[in-house]
């Protein structure tokens, strides 16, 4: 069997579909250059993957939404964050990881995105195909504008601070930004706090934010609601700082420690600088 798989340069999830897609068979790996038009880089993967069984990408945002118009533009079933595949039958992820789907996906080529984080990355080895692409007369995106405050984002962090309704107000942050900032990582949130107008959504880690999957997950007065986990669970490891120890967070942590998060986050912070000098 053969397969193109749609390959982003520097992108861990697109190594992971990568890995994936070796295993239907034959693979061609595949990348485009120049400003992002979903239509037009769709039709160039359909060119490119003329008498193909199968069309892969990474289940990334644009992953996603490329191989949607890729199934438009063949008239054909798409099937988004599989796990795991054996002939025409698929499993995957819905229902942000709280189910698991089995369904049989039709046609040909078969296309589906690689539910993220379920498989090791892969480096490419043989070179990735530069596809030319025109994205004259077609929609695109001229320019990404970075989420204010810049450092490290949310989905490449390897360590990721949060806080969730125990935090407080907006300034409260403050000691959730200073353990962040000597820790190398990135600021989170619970959907409670940027409904608070706390933090913006780009800082929400969940179901319906980001989903992450860094070294070390810091989770600070956050109670564990089922969609807030379903964010984070790709962490390594989870340590919840909360004063109530029956939370349901305290489930899914590897470490806990129970207390006043106002009083434990700058302690943490203080004995770091002190380690440094």
């Amino acid at each position: 069997m053969s397969v193109v798989v749609f390959v982003e340069e520097g992108d861990e999830l697109s190594l992971q579909a990568l890995a994936f897609a070796r295993t239907l068979g034959e693979t061609r790996a595949v990348s485009l250059d120049g400003p992002y038009a979903p239509a037009a880089w769709a039709a160039a993967i359909s060119a490119a993957a003329e008498g193909a069984d199968s069309i892969v990408a990474a289940g990334s945002d644009r992953g996603n939404e490329l191989l949607a118009h890729v199934a438009a533009r063949l008239d054909q079933p798409f099937a988004a964050n599989v796990t795991r595949i054996e002939g025409d039958v698929v499993t995957r992820i819905r229902w942000g990881g709280s189910l698991l789907e089995e369904a049989r996906l039709h046609g040909s080529p078969r296309i589906l995105t690689v539910a993220p984080h379920v498989h090791e990355a892969e480096a490419p080895g043989a070179p990735v195909d530069l596809l030319p692409v025109d994205v004259a007369d077609t929609p695109r995106v001229l320019d990404h504008v970075a989420p204010a405050g810049g450092g490290v984002s949310l989905r490449d962090a390897k360590v990721v601070v949060s806080g969730g309704r125990g935090v407080g107000s907006t300034e409260g942050f403050a000691i959730i930004e200073e353990l962040a900032g000597l820790l190398g990582g990135a600021v989170g949130c619970s959907r409670v706090v940027t409904s608070a107008g706390w933090r913006p959504h780009t800082d929400q880690v969940g179901q319906t934010g980001t989903k992450i999957s860094p070294d070390l997950y810091i989770a600070c007065g956050i109670s564990g609601a089922t969609q807030h986990i379903a964010g984070c669970k790709g962490a390594k490891k989870i340590l919840a700082i909360n004063d109530d120890p029956e939370a349901p967070i305290m489930a899914s942590a590897d470490y806990a420690v129970i207390g006043d998060l106002h009083e434990i986050v700058p302690a943490i912070s203080a004995e770091l600088r002190k380690a440094r000098g």
